[in-house]
């Protein structure tokens, strides 16, 4: 471990527990920073806090449901009370979602709302005072769905699409506070976010996962989010692939479309 830029600094994991969350947090982790990690899954996200404990990290690991706002309210006080504030809060939790709008209940809509934008709505109130105190940052890890549309996936990409207006809005109006926010924007990624990926009928899906491009790895992702919180970037669309879908879906969006539409028809197919 290393004393680097964030040494000493207080930086907070959602989802923490395993994948992106916990690839991001040992890599600030590695720069000195004393880690609050928070997580749904028990076992996973106090596991990776007695990982960084023996490796001299100052971590404190929270079972935590975002959905619930008690439940982060609680989870945030709890590491500011530890850790005296808060300088970065990483939202990264999140589940995802693939099935057709036809087939697909209102209430798996509701469940992926919960989670993936009033858990990050719900736990940057709780940590708001204490950034603008400390003058720090908010990383939203947001997704393609969030800039771009996705066959098959209308609950994910409708919650992420609410996190960009969310976070790009609440950057205009803390600017001058001196809190920096970020969003990123991977494209398809090797975690075990898709193996729990709801069906139409709420219940986990069977159904093969279709991608673009190669998966990256969260250990990239989170070399990237570092970097980019370090050069204090606003927006950050990762992966070459990723890259080009943005500007296609940005200056030929019927194009995209249809190129989209033919690359993923199979997650309509059963």
């Amino acid at each position: 471990m290393r004393a680097g830029k964030f040494n000493n600094k207080v930086v907070i994991v959602t989802g923490a527990a395993s994948g992106i969350g916990a690839a991001i947090a040992r890599k600030f982790a590695d720069d000195g920073a004393k880690i609050g990690l928070i997580d749904m899954d028990e076992h996973g996200v106090h596991s990776e806090a007695l990982k960084m404990a023996d490796q001299g990290v100052e971590a404190l690991g929270i079972n935590c449901d975002v959905a619930r706002e008690g439940d982060c309210k609680k989870a945030i006080g709890k590491i500011i009370k530890r850790f005296g504030g808060i300088d970065v809060l990483v939202n990264n939790a999140g589940i995802t979602q693939r099935s057709s709008f036809v087939e697909t209940q209102t209430e798996v809509y509701r469940k992926v709302m919960d989670v993936n934008f009033f858990g990050s709505l719900y736990c940057t109130k709780a940590a708001i005072q204490s950034l603008i105190e400390r003058k720090g940052a908010i990383i939203v890890i947001e997704s393609l769905a969030g800039i771009t549309p996705l066959l098959g996936r209308t609950g994910y990409c409708a919650s992420k699409h609410a996190l960009h207006g969310l976070f790009s809005s609440l950057r205009s109006e803390i600017r001058d506070t001196g809190v920096h926010i970020m969003l990123v924007c991977p494209g398809f990624v090797e975690t075990n976010l898709q193996s729990r990926a709801l069906d139409g009928n709420g219940r986990v899906t069977t159904h093969p996962q279709s991608v673009v491009g190669t998966p990256t790895t969260a250990e990239r992702v989170a070399k990237s989010v570092f970097q980019g919180i370090v050069k204090k970037k606003y927006l950050m669309v990762l992966t070459p692939v990723g890259k080009l879908t943005y500007w296609i879906s940005r200056f030929a969006p019927v194009l995209y479309e249809r190129i989209m539409a033919r690359q993923l028809e199979s997650e309509l197919k059963r």
